[in-house]
């Protein structure tokens, strides 16, 4: 059962990164990168279920974490051009 669970979450990743190489715009490809994120902690979280190892619910939490934080700065950066903005810097 969590075999079959794995396997699909290879499948979506390897839809995802189709996503982010043929993406038509730079969005496109943000999404999809963060889908990616996304289905590597799924699949983290599932490897460690299957070898019976909860301690990569652990790691699989701090990548969730560090996705999140890497898609919001490639974001910012999109958006500004650079990663702090002068007005931003004062508060």
């Amino acid at each position: 059962m969590f075999t079959a669970a794995a396997i699909g979450i290879l499948v979506t990743m390897s839809l995802a990164l189709m996503r982010a190489l043929l993406g038509p715009t730079t969005f496109d490809r943000i999404l999809a990168l963060n889908m990616v994120g996304t289905k590597t902690t799924l699949l983290i979280a599932v490897v460690g279920f299957l070898t019976d190892r909860p301690d990569f619910m652990d790691i699989a939490l701090v990548y969730a974490l560090i996705n999140f934080i890497g898609v919001i700065a490639v974001l910012r950066y999109t958006k500004y051009g650079e990663f702090l903005t002068e007005g931003s810097a004062e508060e």
